[in-house]
Order: structure tokens, then C-alpha cells, then sequence
């Protein structure tokens, strides 16, 4: 579709033509940054505090005007970096006519990037400024950046207004919200700060980064639906991958002691306020260890994500007070939903059975659903929104985790636990499956017990089991979505929130 100009942005294309009429470039191809706004502030405090000894401090800054406020032969404009404010003062004098009447005449403005170079000093209103000598266009802005204003009510609370405050057009137009809302640029910080201290903690203990395929033959390691692609040369059929796991444990028979990665995941399903169909996932595998290994791991390495990040092991989210801090409630599956709802489901081992007290208790089931699905779908149902603490629930059914070892007490449960947060599952760990034959059967199984095409179907990978036959040591995995944690550590509702580019649907005309 061809750009078709509104008012304002015919006023502005006018603009550029008249900075061409007067030889002025409005996207050089040349800039100069000496300071950052922040570095430049920093640098006037530190002379400032030295008194008489003070040294001018000579700054060359750069960023995207906020502010002009024009005073005849004297102005002042705010301008903003990715680090901070900071206040240029102009002055015909200093500048020089030319220079002067771009900003007198508006031909550089609110929003476009600019560059000034000058002297620190303190006005007399006691703000902080660049005493500008030069100011030069760096890129003029021809579309107008929306405007938000916010009006604080007697409450304390904050009421947005103004043409974008549509959350969705925010999303559509994510450069126009990071570049109006200094909060939302702030999430997408601290969730660079969650990378780098997930990365911290596993380096620090002797996990190797590695990764894995995005485009697979043969999708697997998790229960999901899948997108499918073509590869033309080979003339072959390809998924996006739905997890990491079968990969990451290849490795483990190749002689790595521990690897994690930390990549984007692509899961053909439902979108809501937790999930979205591209998301970041981080999964871990170890040798020599068990799931109650693995749940020290998830409790230390939570906890210290939330003291690198916040500077301390609690949050809010929802309005919920969470404390990361280990050791967490650990429960079995079985003894949560019998606290919660009063149904022993082992008491009911055939899935028509359960099905039937379940429909009794006034919880919907998707028919033909099997017996582990239930189970799954009544702690869902009943006891996941009320875990608002971080809890473990460990030991599921068997036909719902096809990766696991059993336990030792029954034979319809294995070593697998989710961890759960402000009503949210969190992250899924195993004592993972080492015995090739014991796997094979899983797989086999799994294609009798849910139909093709279902999400919980788990097609049988050969390759993933002829590396198995070579020998795998025993290990614990887990896998987690970060942007779940990435939720809960900046307070944000929804996942579309934390994403920089949430899918949405097509944009209507």
C-alpha cells in the first residue's frame, strides 16, 4: 500500500523541503557522540562537587527532541538517548542565525534526532544543561509520534489517555510505544537483565551453552502442536521445533556432562494473557542427576534471577506479594488435588471412572480424553490457580510424560515434577529416561493412546533412539518459558506485554 500522507505529515514533508531549500541535510550519513545523556549529567556532577577545581566539561550528545520550549533569542529543548533526559540551551548567539531560526522556524522539532555539542553547566532554575556552540539534524521525523498523557488521581493512581492508548495498535506498533513510554523501554531491560543472569548461574556452574535445530525432521520433546515447512531443494518436509529436549540429550551420549540453551520455541496452539505461538524457552540437562536434583537447581536458580533483577527474592504480580525465597512447598500430584477437591483419582484407575466423579464434581471434560489427561486437566482445573507461592507438584502419570522414569511405588506415575507461581505453571522437569527399550515402548504407546494429529501426540524418533543405544548417562532436564518469568519479575499481566513482537492477528484496513 502505497504511503498516503495525513495533515500533519504534509506539514512536515514540507518542513524537509524547506531544510533542503536552505542546504541542510535532513539524514546525514555522519554523526558524532562523545556522551551519552546519562554520561554527560554524570560527568557535570562529578566536576561540580570538585568546586573551584572544577574543569569544564566539553560533551557531544545525540537523541530525539521531547521538548522545545522557544523564548526569543534564547530556547531550551529537551532531548532523550536510551539512558536518560537532558536539557540543551540555545542561544542565537552561540549558535548563529542560521542554526537559530531551524529550531525558531520549526524546521527541526519535536521528535526528530538531533546532535549538539557544547559546554556542561547548571542553569538558574538549577537543571543540568549542554550550553550548545553547534546543533546539528541527525533525522527529521515525518510521521508525528502519538501522544499519552496521564493524569495522577487522588489515589495515587495513574489514568492513561490521550490517541494511543489502545493496547493492541501499542503491540501493532511497538517502535511508537518503546519510543513514547519510558516504562515499557524499562520491562524490555530487565528482561535483558533476566537473560544475563540465567546465562550467569548455569556458566557459573559448568553448564555448556549450545544450539540446537530450529527446523527438525521430526518434532518432539514436548506435547504441542507444530508448524510445518518445506525445504524446496531437498524436497522435504520440516517442523519448527516445539522444544529443545531430544537434541539437547543427543548431547549428553556425546559426552557433555551439562548443557542448557536458550532459544525461541514455535507451538501451533491458542493464544492468551500466558501464551503466544513463538516464545522463549530455556531447557537444562545434567548428568548423574535425579528430579529432586533438579528441583534445587529450579529453586536456586529462580531466586537468583529475581535477586540479580530486582535486588531482592520478592515481587508483586496481580497484586499477589511472591517470595522466591527456597526451600518451596513440594507436594505430589495426587495429595494436591486430594487436599483441594477430596478425590483420590487413584481410586479411580479406569478413565471412564474418573471421567464420571469429575462430571459429578461440575468439571467440564473433553470426551475420550485418557486417564492421564484427566488427571492433568483436574489439577488444572482445581488446584493450579490457587498456587500462588511457588509450589512443586511432583509425580505424574505415566501416559501424559512420556520421557520420565517411574517411580518406585506404583507403576502409573514417573520422576516429574512443574513448578507453579501465581497460578501459572512455571517449568516441567523429569528424571529423564535412559533405557532405549523402556523409551521405544513409550513411544509406541503414545501413538495408540493419543490420535494422529492430537497436540499431546509424540511421533517415535529414531535417531533419538539410536543415540540412546549407545548409552545415556542418567540425567535430570527441565524446560521453562522465560517470558512467564519475565511476567512475574516486571509485574506485567500478560505475555503480549514482555514480547517486543506478540503475534496478533492480521491488521484490518
Amino acid at each position: 500500500m502505497v504511503w498516503e500522507p495525513n495533515r500533519l505529515e504534509v506539514d512536515r514533508l514540507e518542513r524537509v523541503q524547506a531544510l533542503e531549500a536552505r542546504n541542510i541535510e535532513p539524514f546525514p550519513a555522519r554523526v558524532q557522540r562523545t556522551h551519552t545523556a546519562a554520561q554527560a549529567v554524570a560527568a557535570y556532577e562529578a566536576q561540580e562537587a570538585l568546586g573551584e577545581a572544577a574543569a569544564p566539561v566539553e560533551v557531544t550528545v545525540c537523541g530525539r527532541i521531547r521538548r522545545v520550549n522557544l523564548k526569543g533569542k534564547v530556547s531550551f529543548m529537551h532531548i532523550e538517548d536510551e539512558t536518560a533526559r537532558v536539557q540543551l540551551f540555545l542561544r542565537v548567539n552561540e549558535l548563529g542565525d542560521a542554526t537559530y531560526d531551524l529550531v525558531k522556524d520549526k524546521l527541526i522539532d519535536s521528535d526528530d534526532f538531533v546532535q549538539a555539542s557544547g559546554t556542561m553547566m547548571r542553569t538558574q532554575a538549577g537543571e543540568i544543561s549542554v550550553r550548545a556552540s553547534s546543533l546539528t539534524l541527525l533525522a527529521k521525523s515525518l510521521s508525528p509520534l502519538p501522544v499519552i498523557k496521564r493524569q495522577e488521581l487522588e489515589d495515587g493512581s495513574v489514568v492513561e489517555y490521550g490517541e494511543f492508548t489502545d493496547v493492541e495498535a501499542r503491540y501493532r506498533q511497538r517502535y511508537a510505544d518503546l519510543a513514547v513510554n519510558q516504562n515499557v523501554r524499562a520491562v524490555f531491560q530487565k528482561r535483558a537483565k533476566v537473560m544475563q543472569a540465567l546465562r550467569q548461574f548455569f556458566d557459573a556452574r559448568g553448564f555448556l551453552e549450545v544450539e540446537t535445530p530450529i527446523l527438525q525432521p521430526v518434532y518432539g520433546g514436548a506435547a504441542a502442536r507444530p508448524f510445518i515447512t518445506h525445504h524446496n531443494q531437498l524436497d522435504q518436509d520440516l517442523y519448527l521445533r516445539i522444544s529443545f529436549e531430544l537434541y539437547l540429550k543427543r548431547l549428553l551420549v556425546g559426552g557433555f556432562d551439562a548443557v542448557y540453551e536458550i532459544g525461541r520455541d514455535f507451538r501451533n496452539e491458542g493464544v492468551s494473557f500466558k501464551h503466544n505461538t513463538e516464545f522463549t524457552m530455556l531447557e537444562f540437562y545434567k548428568a548423574y542427576i535425579d528430579y529432586q536434583d533438579v528441583m534445587e537447581l529450579t529453586e536456586q536458580f529462580v531466586s537468583h534471577t529475581a535477586q540479580q533483577v530486582n535486588g531482592t527474592m520478592q515481587t508483586t504480580w496481580r497484586g499477589h506479594a511472591i517470595d522466591f525465597t527456597p526451600p518451596w512447598k513440594r507436594i505430589t500430584m495426587r495429595d494436591a488435588i486430594r487436599e483441594e477437591t477430596g478425590i483420590d483419582y487413584m481410586d479411580y484407575r479406569k478413565r471412564d471412572a474418573l471421567e464420571t466423579v469429575m462430571r459429578e464434581r461440575g468439571i467440564t471434560v473433553k470426551p475420550g480424553q485418557p486417564w492421564g489427561k484427566l488427571v492433568e486437566h483436574l489439577l488444572g482445573e482445581s488446584v493450579e490457580p490457587k498456587l500462588i507461592q511457588p509450589t512443586i507438584i511432583m509425580d505424574y502419570p505415566r501416559d501424559i510424560s512420556p520421557f520420565a522414569k517411574r517411580v518406585a511405588y506404583d507403576d502409573l506415575h514417573v520422576e516429574r515434577f512443574e513448578f507453579y507461581i501465581a497460578g501459572m505453571e512455571m517449568g516441567n522437569a523429569f528424571t529423564e529416561l535412559n533405557d532405549p527399550r523402556d523409551q521405544e515402548a513409550r513411544f509406541l504407546e503414545m501413538a495408540t493412546t493419543f490420535r494422529q494429529g492430537d497436540d499431546d501426540e509424540t511421533p517415535l524418533d529414531e535417531d533419538y533412539l539410536r543415540a540412546m543405544r549407545y548409552g545415556m548417562p542418567p540425567n535430570g532436564g527441565f524446560g521453562m518459558g522465560i517470558d512467564r518469568l519475565v511476567m512475574l519479575l516486571t509485574d506485567q499481566d500478560s505475555i503480549r506485554d514482555v514480547l517486543l513482537y506478540p503475534h496478533l492477528r492480521a491488521e484490518q484496513k
